[in-house]
């Protein structure tokens, strides 16, 4: 069974950091790219960060400049250093990681930042 674990989360103050790290049991030769989303209560799904296996990036308007996506080159992990968060950052943040065939989900960390 196919698992995508997420980790890292917690509760940080306006201004602070965290890094979430992301794993998964997808070969590391099947996986094209990772992705971090965020969905907060009543609000829709929203990508924050991605990375192609080949090392291309993207990342949502809202973060640009404070959170940066890696990868462990070798192994199937990345990981997201979010900084200068602020409150509206609080959300559950999902990891993914894609293949030719599917996109598997893991089942998210919670990020909460105090103001």
């Amino acid at each position: 069974q196919v698992q995508v674990v997420e980790s890292g989360g917690g509760l940080v103050q306006s201004g602070g950091s965290l890094r979430l790290s992301c794993a998964t049991s997808i070969s590391i030769n099947s996986i094209y790219a990772m992705s971090w989303y965020r969905q907060a209560p009543g609000k829709q799904r929203e990508l924050v960060a991605r990375i192609t296996f080949s090392g291309n990036t993207d990342y949502g308007d809202s973060v640009k400049g404070r959170f940066t996506i890696s990868r462990d080159s070798a192994k199937s992990t990345v990981f997201l250093q979010m900084s200068n968060l602020k409150p509206e950052d609080t959300a559950m943040y999902y990891c993914n990681a894609e293949t030719s065939s599917r996109i598997a989900w893991g089942q998210g960390t919670q990020v909460t930042v105090s103001s």
